[in-house]
Protein backbone atom coordinates (compact mmCIF):
# COMPACT_ATOMS: atom_id res chain seq x y z
CA UNK A 1 0.00 0.00 0.00
CA UNK A 2 1.32 3.44 -0.99
CA UNK A 3 0.57 5.22 2.29
CA UNK A 4 1.43 8.70 1.04
CA UNK A 5 -1.33 8.55 -1.62
CA UNK A 6 -3.97 7.60 0.95
CA UNK A 7 -2.73 10.21 3.44
CA UNK A 8 -2.83 12.89 0.73
CA UNK A 9 -6.39 12.02 -0.28
CA UNK A 10 -7.58 12.02 3.34
CA UNK A 11 -5.91 15.39 4.04
CA UNK A 12 -7.40 16.84 0.84
CA UNK A 13 -10.90 15.71 1.84
CA UNK A 14 -10.44 17.14 5.34
CA UNK A 15 -9.08 20.44 4.03
CA UNK A 16 -11.99 21.02 1.66
CA UNK A 17 -14.70 19.54 3.88
CA UNK A 18 -13.68 21.33 7.09
CA UNK A 19 -12.96 24.49 5.13
CA UNK A 20 -16.46 24.50 3.68
CA UNK A 21 -18.03 23.93 7.11
CA UNK A 22 -15.97 26.75 8.63
CA UNK A 23 -17.11 29.02 5.80
CA UNK A 24 -20.72 28.06 6.46
CA UNK A 25 -21.20 26.10 3.24
CA UNK A 26 -23.14 22.83 3.20
CA UNK A 27 -21.25 19.66 2.30
CA UNK A 28 -24.46 18.39 0.71
CA UNK A 29 -24.02 20.99 -2.02
CA UNK A 30 -21.12 18.92 -3.39
CA UNK A 31 -23.57 16.15 -4.29
CA UNK A 32 -24.58 17.94 -7.44
CA UNK A 33 -25.22 15.40 -10.23
CA UNK A 34 -24.89 17.96 -13.00
CA UNK A 35 -21.54 19.25 -11.71
CA UNK A 36 -20.20 15.72 -11.15
CA UNK A 37 -21.27 14.74 -14.67
CA UNK A 38 -19.66 17.77 -16.31
CA UNK A 39 -16.36 17.46 -14.42
CA UNK A 40 -15.67 13.74 -14.21
CA UNK A 41 -17.45 12.44 -17.29
CA UNK A 42 -16.29 15.50 -19.21
CA UNK A 43 -12.67 14.91 -18.16
CA UNK A 44 -12.95 11.28 -19.22
CA UNK A 45 -14.34 12.43 -22.57
CA UNK A 46 -11.38 14.75 -23.19
CA UNK A 47 -8.99 11.90 -22.48
CA UNK A 48 -10.76 9.57 -24.90
CA UNK A 49 -10.57 12.28 -27.54
CA UNK A 50 -6.95 13.17 -26.78
CA UNK A 51 -5.34 9.73 -26.40
CA UNK A 52 -5.47 6.48 -28.39
CA UNK A 53 -7.29 3.55 -26.80
CA UNK A 54 -4.16 1.43 -26.39
CA UNK A 55 -2.69 4.08 -24.06
CA UNK A 56 -5.90 4.57 -22.08
CA UNK A 57 -6.05 0.83 -21.40
CA UNK A 58 -3.07 1.35 -19.08
CA UNK A 59 -5.02 3.71 -16.74
CA UNK A 60 -6.19 0.94 -14.32
CA UNK A 61 -2.58 -0.25 -14.04
CA UNK A 62 -1.45 3.35 -13.39
CA UNK A 63 -3.96 3.68 -10.55
CA UNK A 64 -2.60 0.42 -9.11
CA UNK A 65 0.91 1.90 -9.20
CA UNK A 66 -0.35 5.04 -7.43
CA UNK A 67 -2.09 3.15 -4.63
CA UNK A 68 0.30 0.23 -4.08
CA UNK A 69 3.98 0.02 -3.25
CA UNK A 70 5.89 -1.68 -6.03
CA UNK A 71 8.22 -4.40 -4.78
CA UNK A 72 11.76 -3.80 -5.94
CA UNK A 73 15.25 -4.27 -4.61
CA UNK A 74 16.74 -1.29 -2.79
CA UNK A 75 19.84 0.44 -4.17
CA UNK A 76 22.04 -0.72 -1.30
CA UNK A 77 20.79 -4.31 -1.66
CA UNK A 78 21.50 -4.15 -5.38
CA UNK A 79 25.07 -3.01 -4.76
CA UNK A 80 25.62 -5.88 -2.32
CA UNK A 81 24.09 -8.36 -4.76
CA UNK A 82 26.27 -7.20 -7.64
CA UNK A 83 29.28 -7.31 -5.35
CA UNK A 84 28.53 -10.96 -4.52
CA UNK A 85 28.16 -11.79 -8.22
CA UNK A 86 31.44 -10.02 -9.00
CA UNK A 87 33.22 -12.11 -6.34
CA UNK A 88 31.86 -15.35 -7.84
CA UNK A 89 32.73 -14.22 -11.35
CA UNK A 90 36.34 -13.32 -10.53
CA UNK A 91 36.83 -16.57 -8.65
CA UNK A 92 35.02 -19.04 -10.91
CA UNK A 93 34.36 -17.21 -14.18
CA UNK A 94 31.24 -15.70 -15.76
CA UNK A 95 29.67 -19.09 -16.50
CA UNK A 96 29.41 -19.68 -12.73
CA UNK A 97 26.72 -16.96 -12.69
CA UNK A 98 24.40 -19.02 -14.90
CA UNK A 99 22.63 -20.58 -11.92
CA UNK A 100 22.35 -17.15 -10.28
CA UNK A 101 20.64 -15.71 -13.36
CA UNK A 102 17.72 -18.12 -13.04
CA UNK A 103 17.04 -16.86 -9.50
CA UNK A 104 16.75 -13.19 -10.53
CA UNK A 105 13.14 -11.94 -10.41
CA UNK A 106 13.69 -8.62 -12.20
CA UNK A 107 13.34 -9.28 -15.95
CA UNK A 108 15.65 -6.40 -16.94
CA UNK A 109 18.43 -7.59 -14.61
CA UNK A 110 17.95 -11.24 -15.59
CA UNK A 111 18.19 -10.51 -19.32
CA UNK A 112 21.23 -8.33 -18.78
CA UNK A 113 22.93 -11.05 -16.77
CA UNK A 114 22.25 -13.59 -19.53
CA UNK A 115 23.83 -11.31 -22.13
CA UNK A 116 26.91 -10.95 -19.92
CA UNK A 117 27.16 -14.72 -19.42
CA UNK A 118 26.77 -15.31 -23.17
CA UNK A 119 29.85 -13.17 -23.75
CA UNK A 120 28.23 -10.42 -25.83
CA UNK A 121 30.22 -7.30 -26.69
CA UNK A 122 30.08 -4.72 -23.83
CA UNK A 123 28.96 -1.95 -26.18
CA UNK A 124 26.16 -4.15 -27.50
CA UNK A 125 25.01 -4.91 -23.96
CA UNK A 126 25.13 -1.24 -23.00
CA UNK A 127 23.14 -0.26 -26.10
CA UNK A 128 20.45 -2.91 -25.48
CA UNK A 129 20.08 -2.03 -21.79
CA UNK A 130 20.07 1.70 -22.51
CA UNK A 131 17.39 1.29 -25.17
CA UNK A 132 15.31 -0.74 -22.72
CA UNK A 133 15.55 2.04 -20.16
CA UNK A 134 14.66 4.69 -22.76
CA UNK A 135 11.62 2.68 -23.90
CA UNK A 136 10.47 2.27 -20.30
CA UNK A 137 10.86 6.01 -19.63
CA UNK A 138 8.78 6.81 -22.72
CA UNK A 139 5.99 4.45 -21.59
CA UNK A 140 6.01 6.05 -18.17
CA UNK A 141 6.00 9.53 -19.69
CA UNK A 142 2.90 8.70 -21.70
CA UNK A 143 1.16 7.35 -18.61
CA UNK A 144 1.94 10.45 -16.54
CA UNK A 145 0.84 12.65 -19.47
CA UNK A 146 -2.70 11.22 -19.24
CA UNK A 147 -3.01 12.48 -15.66
CA UNK A 148 -1.32 15.77 -16.51
CA UNK A 149 -3.82 16.41 -19.29
CA UNK A 150 -6.72 15.45 -17.01
CA UNK A 151 -5.44 18.04 -14.54
CA UNK A 152 -5.34 20.63 -17.32
CA UNK A 153 -8.84 19.92 -18.64
CA UNK A 154 -10.72 19.56 -15.32
CA UNK A 155 -10.45 23.19 -14.10
CA UNK A 156 -11.53 24.47 -17.52
CA UNK A 157 -14.54 22.15 -17.42
CA UNK A 158 -15.26 23.64 -14.00
CA UNK A 159 -15.60 27.03 -15.65
CA UNK A 160 -17.85 25.46 -18.28
CA UNK A 161 -20.00 23.98 -15.52
CA UNK A 162 -20.24 27.35 -13.80
CA UNK A 163 -21.37 28.97 -17.06
CA UNK A 164 -24.05 26.31 -17.52
CA UNK A 165 -25.20 26.86 -13.95
CA UNK A 166 -25.34 30.62 -14.38
CA UNK A 167 -27.39 30.22 -17.54
CA UNK A 168 -29.86 28.17 -15.52
CA UNK A 169 -29.85 30.81 -12.76
CA UNK A 170 -30.38 33.72 -15.15
CA UNK A 171 -33.30 31.93 -16.78
CA UNK A 172 -35.03 31.91 -13.39
CA UNK A 173 -34.59 35.55 -12.36
CA UNK A 174 -38.30 35.85 -11.71
CA UNK A 175 -38.07 33.17 -8.99
CA UNK A 176 -35.97 34.95 -6.37
CA UNK A 177 -36.22 32.15 -3.80
CA UNK A 178 -34.46 29.75 -6.22
CA UNK A 179 -31.84 32.19 -7.44
CA UNK A 180 -29.38 31.85 -4.56
CA UNK A 181 -29.48 28.06 -4.70
CA UNK A 182 -28.93 28.04 -8.47
CA UNK A 183 -25.96 30.42 -8.29
CA UNK A 184 -24.42 28.35 -5.48
CA UNK A 185 -24.87 25.17 -7.50
CA UNK A 186 -23.25 26.84 -10.50
CA UNK A 187 -19.96 27.26 -8.66
CA UNK A 188 -19.89 23.69 -7.36
CA UNK A 189 -18.62 22.62 -10.80
CA UNK A 190 -15.80 25.16 -10.55
CA UNK A 191 -14.88 23.85 -7.10
CA UNK A 192 -14.88 20.23 -8.28
CA UNK A 193 -12.91 21.10 -11.42
CA UNK A 194 -10.16 22.92 -9.54
CA UNK A 195 -10.08 20.31 -6.77
CA UNK A 196 -9.82 17.33 -9.12
CA UNK A 197 -7.31 19.06 -11.38
CA UNK A 198 -4.87 20.46 -8.82
CA UNK A 199 -5.41 18.12 -5.86
CA UNK A 200 -5.90 14.81 -7.70
CA UNK A 201 -4.72 14.61 -11.30
CA UNK A 202 -1.62 16.85 -11.31
CA UNK A 203 -0.21 15.38 -8.05
CA UNK A 204 -0.87 11.85 -9.33
CA UNK A 205 1.02 12.67 -12.53
CA UNK A 206 3.90 13.98 -10.43
CA UNK A 207 3.99 10.78 -8.35
CA UNK A 208 4.12 8.65 -11.51
CA UNK A 209 7.05 10.75 -12.75
CA UNK A 210 8.90 10.33 -9.45
CA UNK A 211 8.35 6.58 -9.46
CA UNK A 212 9.60 6.44 -13.04
CA UNK A 213 12.78 8.33 -12.12
CA UNK A 214 13.50 5.94 -9.25
CA UNK A 215 12.98 2.90 -11.47
CA UNK A 216 15.13 4.38 -14.23
CA UNK A 217 17.92 5.10 -11.74
CA UNK A 218 17.76 1.55 -10.38
CA UNK A 219 17.95 0.04 -13.87
CA UNK A 220 20.88 2.30 -14.75
CA UNK A 221 22.66 0.97 -11.66
CA UNK A 222 21.90 -2.57 -12.81
CA UNK A 223 23.38 -1.89 -16.24
CA UNK A 224 26.54 -0.32 -14.81
CA UNK A 225 26.97 -3.17 -12.33
CA UNK A 226 26.58 -5.87 -14.97
CA UNK A 227 29.09 -4.19 -17.28
CA UNK A 228 31.52 -3.85 -14.38
CA UNK A 229 31.16 -7.59 -13.67
CA UNK A 230 31.82 -8.38 -17.32
CA UNK A 231 34.89 -6.13 -17.23
CA UNK A 232 36.29 -8.10 -14.29
CA UNK A 233 36.42 -5.11 -11.97
CA UNK A 234 37.16 -5.81 -8.27
CA UNK A 235 34.31 -5.59 -5.79
CA UNK A 236 35.66 -2.43 -4.14
CA UNK A 237 35.83 -0.68 -7.50
CA UNK A 238 32.26 -1.74 -8.34
CA UNK A 239 30.98 -0.52 -4.96
CA UNK A 240 32.63 2.85 -5.51
CA UNK A 241 31.20 3.07 -9.04
CA UNK A 242 27.64 2.33 -7.88
CA UNK A 243 27.83 4.35 -4.66
CA UNK A 244 27.57 7.55 -6.71
CA UNK A 245 23.88 6.68 -7.26
CA UNK A 246 23.23 6.77 -3.50
CA UNK A 247 22.24 9.82 -1.50
CA UNK A 248 24.68 10.89 1.25
CA UNK A 249 22.44 9.34 3.92
CA UNK A 250 22.15 6.05 2.00
CA UNK A 251 25.91 6.00 1.49
CA UNK A 252 26.49 6.54 5.20
CA UNK A 253 24.14 3.69 6.14
CA UNK A 254 25.85 1.39 3.64
CA UNK A 255 29.30 2.28 5.03
CA UNK A 256 28.11 1.60 8.57
CA UNK A 257 26.84 -1.83 7.53
CA UNK A 258 30.15 -2.63 5.85
CA UNK A 259 32.03 -1.64 9.00
CA UNK A 260 29.70 -3.81 11.09
CA UNK A 261 30.49 -6.80 8.86
CA UNK A 262 34.23 -6.33 9.28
Amino acid sequence: MEKSTYIGLILAAIAVGVGMVLKGASLASLLNPAALLIIFVGTAATLFIGFPMNELKAVPKLFKILFTTQSSISKSELINQIGDWATVSRREGLLALESKAEEIEDEFLRNGMRMVIDGNDPEFIRDVLTENISAMEERHRQGALIFTQAGTYAPTLGVLGAVVGLIAALSNLNEVEKLGHLISAAFVATLLGIFSGYVLWHPMANKLKQKSKRESLLKTMMAEGLLAIQGGEPVLSINQRLAVFLSPSERKIMEEKELAKT
